[in-house]
């Protein structure tokens, strides 16, 4: 099976991806309106907190952190997709990620960007978020340093900023094919503006090169960074269950798995909404599912180290938690996440599920909900069976306010990952031309070597 169709003429190409911005299928406007929909709960929650008080998200001590914080740390790690596809597999020279990285990068971005909602979300009082920005007030004392909550913030717009520049260094070619084929309305003048006076010279296209690859050698260590740095937040505490050196590579591999899995995802959304059948291939399909299962091993193998490491310690605080999670009343969500991240992603090794799209579309849901899972079951198992027997609190459940503004961001990631799909091509195609001209280039070669 070949990972696209090798007579497809160039024309073709940008007669597709130009066409799925204005004729989308339906099913398009009914994800607009639903994500929409779903935001503006997460907005009346917000609204409806900030009116209040903290107070009514069941905040307290010892439950300090709740869904936010592990909702945060879900959304940094559908970051990391964007970087994989893009930076690491372009260094690789692996042509299969040329029709799919462009959202991968998309919803970098956008993950980002709601990740950090949930960090003024957090603060209650949104107007003081300037607190963990690196800049001295007026009594000339600058933010502590030593603060987690400064690190993340720091991180995520380095991250935030190099993300945006990567995604529109490589989008630059194709806005100028939008613009040379695009004749009047306002997206012939957006176009025009960011494809920054572009012709295809070879002196462009050589600049084009060298600052794209720098980006992506930048980007790599930067994604590593980001997460392992939120990591710290948990290891360098000296919370139970926390205080674990393994933190760092084990957020990276969950990370890494919970972006692979999220587009899966949007691949199988997006080929039938956009009519991208053509591009986005089943056999694209199966290798981006084939690096899924490696990755979850990974993660399943790096949990079973976290567990033992705790086990066998001399922690014993540490290994009550453990033993609460397994057993305690989070323990149906503990197993759940199990059950989601270790023993379901085992349908992926299976031949016959590695291309089919209703399984491939239900697994990557649940392995998604299994990431989830195992944020919250870091956060909040730990505040609730800590170091001192009067600060345990099992009962406490997060309150309507904090799952309102959950499903709110899913909704807000969703409603600006459709409208950058249906603005800006979402399939790159200058990247696919070259990926049929070397396919053509290749089958040549094979031919003569055949015929000799």
């Amino acid at each position: 099976m070949k990972d696209i169709n090798e007579d497809i003429a160039w024309a073709k190409i940008n007669q597709d991806v130009l066409k799925s911005l204005e004729n989308p299928r339906k099913l398009y406007w009914v994800i607009v309106l639903s994500a929409l929909a779903v935001f503006s709960v997460g907005v009346g929650c917000e609204v409806y907190q900030y009116n209040v008080g903290m107070g009514v998200a069941n905040l307290n001590n010892p439950h300090v952190w709740g869904l936010y914080i592990a909702t945060f740390i879900f959304w940094i790690g559908m970051s990391h997709s964007g970087t994989l596809l893009s930076a690491i597999l372009h260094l690789m020279h692996a042509d299969w990620r040329k029709p799919i990285y462009r959202f991968a990068e998309a919803m970098t971005t956008f993950s980002l960007m709601t990740a950090g909602l949930f960090v003024m979300v957090h603060i209650g009082r949104l107007w003081q978020f300037y607190y963990s920005l690196p800049y001295p007030n007026e009594r000339g004392l600058w933010p502590n340093f030593q603060s987690p909550l400064l690190w993340d913030a720091m991180a995520i717009f380095t991250y935030l900023s190099s993300s945006i520049l990567f995604l529109y260094v490589g989008m630059i070619p194709d806005l100028a094919i939008a613009r040379d084929n695009i004749h009047e309305g306002w997206r012939k003048k957006l176009y025009s503006a960011l494809a920054l006076g572009w012709e295809g010279t070879d002196r462009q296209w050589r600049n084009f090169r060298v600052t794209y690859l720098t980006i992506a050698c930048f980007l790599i260590p930067l994604a590593v960074s980001v997460h392992s740095i939120v990591a710290s937040d948990f290891a360098m505490s000296q919370q139970p269950g926390w205080h674990v050196t393994s933190f760092p590579p084990y957020f990276v591999a969950g990370a890494l798995y919970s972006g692979c899995a999220a587009i899966i995802t949007l691949f199988i959304i997006l080929r039938y909404v956009f009519r991208f059948e053509e591009y986005m291939t089943l056999p694209i399909l199966k290798k981006t599912v084939r690096l899924t299962f490696a990755i979850s091993m990974v993660w399943t193998y790096l949990n079973a180290v976290e567990f033992a490491s705790v086990w066998y310690s001399h922690d014993e605080a540490s290994k009550a938690v453990l033993i609460q999670k397994a057993t305690g009343p989070y323990a149906p969500f503990w197993w759940g996440m199990i059950f989601c991240g270790s023993v379901v992603p085992l349908v992926l090794a299976i031949k016959r599920f590695q291309t089919s799209i209703p399984v491939l579309f239900v697994v990557s849901l649940l392995l998604n909900l299994g990431m989830w899972l195992e944020r919250w079951m870091i956060v909040a198992p730990t505040f609730s069976h800590g170091y001192y027997p009067w600060t345990w609190d099992h009962d406490q459940w997060p309150s309507l306010v904090q799952w309102g503004m959950v499903l709110g961001s899913f909704g807000w990631f969703t409603l600006l990952f459709m409208i950058f799909c249906k603005v800006f091509p979402s399939v790159s195609m200058y990247e696919v031309k070259e990926m049929v001209y070397h396919r053509k280039l290749h089958s040549k070669k094979s031919e003569s070597q055949g015929a000799h």
